[in-house]
């Protein structure tokens, strides 16, 4: 049996109040709310995102030939899946920081939605890519060929184009180039608007109150 001395209990309650009273780099409650934020905003960010990929590629895959609009539409559905992030930032920072964020806060908000759409969107391409649309290659050249021969190119510049593509779609032989060349698609654009957002929305404490 252990048996404490009086002595020792009165050092560990000391030390007990010494370490409770250490501050800590982010409040538990705002870590919380803020951990909250961008696990709900990532989400839906990445669920838009993926379910317009979904559906312009079960639209490929039926008409090959669509992918000529196919990539505007894209792009345009990762911009607005990234639109959020601003939202999120400015929501976080008026309901619970009182109106107040710094640009590391704000940046590293709009940090991690970005990483999780980006996850998702990933994650339902690779499952899809593998599983539904396994032909999304060939059909893609293909459709960038006929393409070019219709508008008259030569045989040396289709040939290098068709090199161009053999050497990019080269990476979705391997997981991690696949993987790799997905999240490259989507993620440098969260990055950039977490960044201009972070730099729009930041707001010291002081400006608040001055405000």
């Amino acid at each position: 049996m252990l048996i404490l001395s009086g002595d020792f209990v009165e050092i560990t309650r000391k030390n007990e109040g010494q370490m409770s009273s250490c501050p800590q780099f982010w409040p538990t409650k705002q870590l919380n709310t803020m951990q909250r934020t961008i696990l709900v905003f990532g989400a839906i960010s990445g669920l838009i995102v993926s379910t317009v990929m979904v559906g312009m590629m079960l639209l490929h895959k039926q008409n090959p030939s669509s992918f000529d609009s196919g990539e505007l539409i894209g792009y345009t559905s990762m911009l607005l899946s990234a639109s959020l992030i601003p939202v999120a930032i400015k929501s976080y920072r008026d309901r619970y920081q009182a109106g107040a964020i710094s640009f590391k806060d704000a940046f590293l908000m709009g940090l991690g939605i970005a990483v999780i759409s980006s996850a998702m969107y990933v994650v339902t391409w690779v499952i899809f890519y593998k599983t539904v649309y396994p032909n999304f290659i060939q059909d893609y050249t293909k459709c960038a060929i006929d393409k070019m021969i219709a508008s008259g190119k030569s045989a040396a510049e289709i040939a290098e184009s068709k090199q161009q593509m053999q050497v990019m779609f080269s990476y979705y032989d391997t997981w991690l180039g696949l993987i790799g060349i997905t999240f490259m698609e989507i993620f440098p654009i969260g990055l950039v608007v977490a960044l201009i957002s972070a730099l729009v929305l930041k707001r010291k404490v002081g400006m608040v109150s001055a405000v």
